[in-house]
């Protein structure tokens, strides 16, 4: 399946994000690659790059075996019940990273018996960074392999049962505001202590980055890396305290089930 030809069914921020990091890790060539947009015009930039832009979506899953569903949520049963009869189960693998769409009504809108795949990225995509929650139906061993190998060229993947897949929507693609209010937070402290805001931004990300890479290289728990920095009477657990006398976890630990709440509505 190495060389098998992709299909992206909607052009737009993620569709596009998945075509950049599969061609820059080189996991694909430019004209093995089909991308769909009604306006193509904006899908320039892929084009000058040798990647197959067209509005037709029956002749981009015709000429591909590997079809990736990127459409919005509120068109993607009427986009693709109209393609039906243009997948074929014994050459196709239908990828679905649309939020709220599950297996069931995924395979229900193809119909043809084709293995279906549900991935949830985030938009570290765009830079090879995301963590992409995958599960599937139908679905052999190699084929299991390749759309794994396929997501781990834009960062890690991680297969989990589809029950938990609003929940990964939270941690993982929600989880980067979450995160980048922390980080906004933080610029906003560094400039009350004195440090202009670009440069506060500066540090509060990489220290942000340098944190998570602390825990996914050597596979540390966060709290063995904070009691290293968490000195006796010291200014770390100072400010650590008082953030937890305001609530700093118990704030975050609630925007979480609140947003798991609200998706599953």
């Amino acid at each position: 399946m190495k060389h098998s030809k992709i299909a992206i069914i909607g052009g737009g921020n993620l569709g596009s994000a998945i075509a950049e990091g599969l061609l820059k890790s080189k996991f694909i060539a430019a004209d093995n690659l089909t991308i769909t947009r009604r306006n193509v015009e904006t899908l320039g930039n892929l084009k000058s790059l040798g990647v197959n832009v067209t509005s037709d979506n029956r002749a981009a899953i015709q000429k591909s075996d590997v079809i990736i569903v990127a459409l919005k949520p509120y068109n993607v049963k009427e986009v693709l019940e109209g393609l039906r009869d243009n997948f074929d189960r014994s050459r196709h693998i239908v990828i679905s990273v649309v939020t709220g769409v599950s297996l069931k009504d995924l395979t229900a809108m193809v119909a043809h018996g084709a293995p279906v795949f549900r991935a949830m990225p985030n938009t570290a995509i765009a830079i090879q960074e995301s963590v992409t929650c995958i599960c599937h139906e139908g679905a052999l061993n190699d084929q299991v392999n390749y759309v794994t190998e396929l997501f781990n060229q834009l960062g890690i993947t991680i297969a989990i049962d589809e029950k938990l897949m609003d929940a990964a929507t939270v941690l993982g693609a929600c989880g980067i505001a979450y995160a980048l209010r922390f980080i906004r937070a933080a610029t906003q402290g560094g400039i009350e202590i004195g440090f202009d805001a670009k440069t506060a931004s500066l540090i509060a990300a990489q220290t942000v980055k340098g944190s998570a890479e602390l825990l996914l290289k050597l596979n540390r728990h966060p709290e063995e890396e904070i009691d290293k920095v968490t000195t006796p009477k010291g200014c770390t657990i100072a400010g650590l305290n008082e953030m937890e006398h305001q609530g700093f976890s118990s704030s975050l630990i609630k925007g979480i089930v609140t947003s798991f709440e609200k998706i599953g509505k």
